[in-house]
């Protein structure tokens, strides 16, 4: 918890996983990555904004030429079932091998929407990386060929994911105290 030493908020009730060993998940996932991945036009992309803090270690820890893209989307509707995108890749996928990284995956929706939209693009191959599987909740029946640790069901904030905007920035992923969620 470098930095964090002496964090304390209401709001946090443990560290589930420390920098550390998000470091040294990282690290492995990369190592497979580039092994994965050498010799072809890797692609890889994230959704905003959660995502963004595990892309910009991961991309490091991969040893391979390779891009980085962007998307957002936007949950609406009653009970937010559907989502649309908010904001679109700024580069071309069609022929290129993309990987889809992402922080965390909880129900798998709002994800596999995004894989229906990427698939039509018609790049060589796609693929999903997350950070954390929160595979209890899946909704949707999703192949992930990159996981960095299951999580069991609890809300996180921390290394990208927030609660209000908020804790993003913490270098560790956090449970919250039951009571904060209601």
């Amino acid at each position: 918890m470098s930095g964090y030493h002496a964090f304390h908020d209401p709001v946090i009730e443990g560290v589930l996983y420390s920098s550390e060993e998000i470091a040294d998940i990282v690290v492995r996932l990369g190592k497979q990555i580039t092994e994965d991945y050498r010799g072809r036009d890797l692609a890889l992309i994230t959704v905003l904004r959660g995502g963004y803090v595990f892309l910009a270690d991961l991309c490091r820890a991969i040893d391979l030429p390779l891009s980085l893209d962007f998307m957002a989307i936007s949950a609406y509707g009653a009970g937010g079932g559907a989502v649309r995108i908010t904001k679109d890749l700024d580069d071309q996928i069609e022929g290129r091998d993309v990987l889809v990284v992402e922080d965390i995956i909880d129900t798998g929706l709002t994800l596999n929407y995004l894989l229906s939209v990427l698939r039509q693009r018609k790049p060589a191959s796609l693929a999903v990386c997350t950070l954390f599987d929160k595979d209890i909740r899946r909704l949707a029946d999703l192949p992930i060929e990159y996981v960095g640790a299951r999580i069991p069901d609890r809300f996180v904030v921390g290394y990208g994911m927030d609660l209000g905007g908020r804790y993003r920035n913490l270098p560790f992923l956090a449970t919250l105290h039951d009571e904060v969620m209601g």
